[in-house]
């Protein structure tokens, strides 16, 4: 844990040293849980939503983008059940003042007893050369008891968290013998549901009458507008729409930098299907969502699903695809199958109805819908986490070089005459003001070009085109690889086509 811990903090400090991520408002100490990109990261960022939107809207001829408000009629989310039902279980430690989700001080007891289960068999398959991993889980009396354990923790958990049994969640942890990781002690308070909307009035007045709220959630734009798009498109089931946009929850507990905000971004796709079909739909996005993950070589190892036990109120199923960030593996991406829940709830509330009629079975229905969720911000951090290498090279130095996809690099490629001077710089710029119609481009001539080759790679830039005292003879330039760090010496005519197939999303998208 001290090496993830480690990881996490380092990428933090380098995010904020090369221009990806700063604490906001941070000549006022800031705001906790409030992060803004800086002049790298807001790059980055857009590339992730370019990758997402293109692979959303180009390659499928029957999904569609919208951009919905952020302010929305208050009974909107009523209807949706976040009024209601949206809130976190807190509980509070007497002695530290510290407050905690309730939920997730109980899964941390059970993902440590995951962690021993792990060492048993990590022991175990050093000692047998044919291990069995299955069969030592089924017959190991250690395992056979942490499993059980689990299993008894998460049947209580579940029935507490179905039943909105607050007493019941307090109990666990006390039997449990849950302590504050700060203080020590056990000393806490009874467990009170939180609602994690931000509310605020329009108008002039500010009275219950002119309430509402920030959404903090951009799938319920989508499902106020289902008829809008489907009659103005002529779209027909099965069909979906996407969006990208901010949401707010009033975490009570943020943390882990930019993974747990209270503003951050989500990029969603609603898409509606024929009741009864909802399932084969459910299991299509499943495998196409996890295919465009790893589709950016991250790394196979580092994605998994993760089945809901306790599923939301509104889906009949439901899973996560999870990313191994620095603190382990957690949510990346949900894929939900949501049912007729929102649509039929906005009928019931608007007086509206909000049927389709399908021309080929000649009958009204309220589609079904089945959802990919993903959040930019943790996206952002799982590109970061997996690309982030510290290196010692042979000749015993050290860099820092962040191996982001090239198609998502803030700069494709960084143009760095030799010297300055003897016409050096002026080629460059000529090289540089033909490239960066076609690839984002960086130039710089400060520093010797080793030290400039460093910045660059701490900063992702997959190519560095080197213009010497040759370039002005023979019209060829070095280009450098940032990973491998090998050079080549290309044609300056060659240089558009190389880069642009190199760093290019479309191509990046083919291959899903």
């Amino acid at each position: 844990m001290a090496n993830e811990d480690n990881l996490l903090k380092n990428i933090i400090a380098h995010s904020k040293e090369y221009g990806f991520i700063f604490p906001s408002s941070e000549i006022y100490d800031g705001l906790s849980a409030v992060y803004d990109y800086g002049q790298n990261g807001s790059e980055l960022k857009n590339n992730i939503k370019d990758y997402w939107w293109k692979f959303m809207t180009m390659l499928h001829d029957n999904i569609v983008g919208i951009d919905a408000a952020i302010f929305m009629h208050p009974t909107t989310w009523k209807a949706s059940g976040h009024v209601d039902a949206f809130n976190d279980p807190m509980v509070d430690n007497k002695d530290s003042k510290k407050r905690y989700r309730a939920d997730q001080l109980i899964e941390g007891v059970i993902e440590k007893l995951e962690e021993k289960i792990e060492k048993e068999v990590e022991k175990a398959a050093k000692r047998f050369e044919n291990f069995d991993r299955a069969m030592f889980v089924s017959t190991n009396a250690r395992v056979l008891e942490y499993q059980k354990k689990i299993d008894e923790i998460n049947d209580r958990l579940k029935t507490a968290m179905g039943n909105g049994d607050m007493a019941a969640l307090k109990q666990i942890i006390i039997d449990l013998e849950i302590a504050d990781p700060i203080s020590g002690s056990r000393n806490w308070t009874d467990v009170r549901q939180f609602n994690l909307m931000f509310s605020t009035e329009m108008g002039s007045i500010a009275d219950d009458a002119n309430k509402i709220y920030l959404r903090p959630e951009t799938a319920q734009g989508i499902f106020v507008n289902f008829l809008n798009v489907q009659k103005t498109g002529r779209m027909k089931i099965p069909f979906g729409i996407a969006q990208i946009g901010k949401a707010f929850r009033n975490e009570i507990v943020a943390r882990q930098f930019i993974f747990r905000m209270r503003e951050f971004e989500q990029m969603e796709m609603q898409f509606f299907v024929k009741p009864g079909e909802e399932m084969q739909w459910y299991e299509f996005w499943k495998a196409k969502r996890l295919k465009w993950h790893k589709a950016l070589g991250l790394g196979e190892e580092n994605y998994r699903y993760h089945d809901h036990l306790n599923l939301a109120h509104y889906a009949n199923a439901a899973c996560d695809i999870q990313f191994n960030f620095p603190m382990g593996f957690r949510e990346l991406e949900g894929i939900h199958s949501r049912t007729d829940f929102d649509l039929k709830n906005h009928e019931n509330y608007s007086g509206k109805k909000m049927q389709y009629f399908d021309p080929e079975d000649n009958q009204n229905y309220i589609p079904y819908v089945v959802e990919t969720s993903i959040g930019l911000d943790r996206m952002f951090l799982a590109v970061l986490s997996a690309s982030y290498k510290e290196e010692k090279l042979a000749d015993g130095s050290e860099r820092v070089v962040l191996r982001i996809p090239a198609p998502l690099a803030p700069n494709k490629v960084a143009i760095l005459p030799l010297v300055k001077k003897d016409g050096l710089p002026e080629k460059a710029m000529e090289i540089m003001n033909e490239l960066k119609f076609h690839v984002r481009c960086f130039y710089e001539e400060k520093d010797a070009i080793g030290k400039r080759y460093r910045r660059q790679d701490a900063i992702g830039t997959p190519y560095c085109v080197t213009v010497d005292h040759q370039t002005l003879t023979d019209n060829t330039v070095t280009i450098r690889h940032r990973d491998s760090m090998a050079q080549d010496r290309v044609s300056i005519a060659s240089l558009k086509d190389t880069l642009t197939d190199a760093c290019s999303i479309n191509n990046l998208l083919k291959s899903i």
